[in-house]
């Protein structure tokens, strides 16, 4: 059994603006608007979590005398101070606001100053989406989604390429469920061999097959109670997708070796890079499989998308990466900032991570160069080339698609590639089987 889940609610007591919502969302705050002249009651039900944000911009002697009083019959409620240039500190009326909230919220407001001033407000350790970092529209939407999935016992599909932090989202989800004092047990359906993974997921008894000298216990039993993350779900072999199938439905599973079926209570997280509508069409993964994992979906953006994302991220790596390493580095200098935007970031923020570690330890100044990142002029060069080996492919592909009206295994043959390499290159590249048929 699951504890209910305590909703979240800040009562924002003037006008908040488009942002405000978002950054609140992504920390899991639901914002409700509340004009402080209208007399408007602060309702709070049963065990759900109530704040008020008072916000001091622009505040006339009318409105400050509203919030007095708001606070006043409501002294027991949490509030926060929003404030910005525009306060005037020295007006009596506005320091006794200022006096009776438990914190203040500078503009301009970010995830990361919202979740210290809550913390420290609320006397609490921070449950925030801290690890799946950014302050872009595109991940404060990511991390809104992370908090109103948590706790809703169905699979989630995390979608995205490779590099965009797919792990990383299941780890949040999972410390922001209420399972998260029990196992989060994670596994990369690639990396196991797939005479293995049975054994792996489910467990085996001893004699099962060669080499099973003992009974072994399966990743499913040992998170019992907890969160089964499988990365790479698409590389699952199919006679694994089939008991994985059964686990969804009914709840068990069976070792390698037995028919006894053993009750296990998970909740499974699944991420993949590939596109699993090519591989059902392929016969590689199973239809229903997917629409038992597709229930909730979180697709992470590529960090080109993530527009300056790009530069808090490097900052926040080179700064633990100092924290641990002698190095000279401190900074960046502005024309490393400027190819850090520039940059297409194939590998997206894993990429990232290790430029920005690889610079560090490169670099003999204090402020990191282009060059430290292996970015500028020369990798111009290099992602033009890319460029040009990309669109000669992709008119090879389609080429081939035409000479030989869509035969897949034609197709392949003419290339000298395998079928599953036709697929690839058709996702790769964007292409459309059935826009040939």
């Amino acid at each position: 059994m699951t504890a209910p889940r305590v909703q979240r609610c800040a009562v924002w007591f003037g006008t908040p603006g488009a942002r405000d919502e978002t950054v609140f969302a992504a920390s899991g705050w639901h914002l409700r608007i509340a004009c402080p002249e209208a007399g408007i009651q602060v309702g709070m039900r049963g065990g759900d979590l109530v704040i008020a944000v008072m916000d001091l911009r622009g505040a006339d002697a009318v409105r400050l005398a509203a919030f007095e009083r708001i606070l006043a019959e409501h002294a027991d409620l949490p509030s926060l101070a929003l404030v910005d240039d525009t306060l005037d500190p020295g007006d009596p009326a506005c320091q006794r606001v200022l006096a009776r909230c438990g914190g203040r919220l500078p503009r301009p407001l970010d995830s990361q100053r919202l979740d210290a001033a809550l913390a420290t407000l609320l006397g609490r350790p921070r449950r925030d989406t801290a690890s799946v970092g950014g302050e872009s529209a595109a991940m404060l939407g990511v991390r809104a989604l992370l908090h109103r999935y948590a706790d809703v016992e169905l699979p989630v599909l995390i979608t995205g390429e490779s590099g965009t932090g797919k792990e990383l989202a299941a780890h949040a989800l999972h410390d922001l469920s209420s399972r998260r004092t029990r196992p989060f047990v994670a596994m990369n359906c690639g990396a196991i061999s797939p005479t293995l993974v049975q054994s792996e997921l489910f467990g085996h008894e001893r004699g099962a097959f060669t080499g099973a000298a003992a009974r072994r216990m399966g990743l499913f039993e040992s998170a019992d109670g907890g969160t089964v993350f499988l990365d790479e779900i698409g590389d699952l072999p199919l006679d694994a997708q089939t008991n994985l199938l059964r686990v969804l439905q009914e709840g068990t599973i069976e070792r390698v070796g037995s028919n006894h079926a053993i009750r296990v209570d998970v909740r499974v997280l699944a991420a993949t890079h590939v596109d699993l509508d090519a591989a059902i069409a392929a016969g590689r993964f199973r239809q229903d499989l997917y629409y038992r994992l597709d229930v909730l979906r979180l697709q992470l953006p590529p960090l080109r998308a993530r527009g300056a994302d790009v530069e808090l991220l490097a900052r926040q790596f080179l700064d633990e990466f100092r924290a641990g390493h002698a190095v000279q580095a401190r900074g960046f200098s502005a024309a490393a900032r400027q190819c850090l935007r520039q940059h297409a970031w194939p590998g997206n923020v894993r990429e990232l991570l290790n430029r920005v570690r690889r610079a560090a330890v490169v670099a003999e100044h204090a402020l990191i160069e282009p060059a430290d990142l292996q970015l500028g002029q020369s990798n111009a060069q290099i992602v033009a080339l890319d460029h040009h080996r990309d669109r000669t492919e992709r008119d090879a592909l389609l080429d081939a698609l035409r000479a030989t009206g869509c035969n897949v295994s034609a197709s392949a043959r003419r290339l000298s590639v395998s079928r599953v390499t036709i697929y690839r290159l058709c996702r790769k590249h964007g292409v459309s089987l059935d826009a040939f048929r």
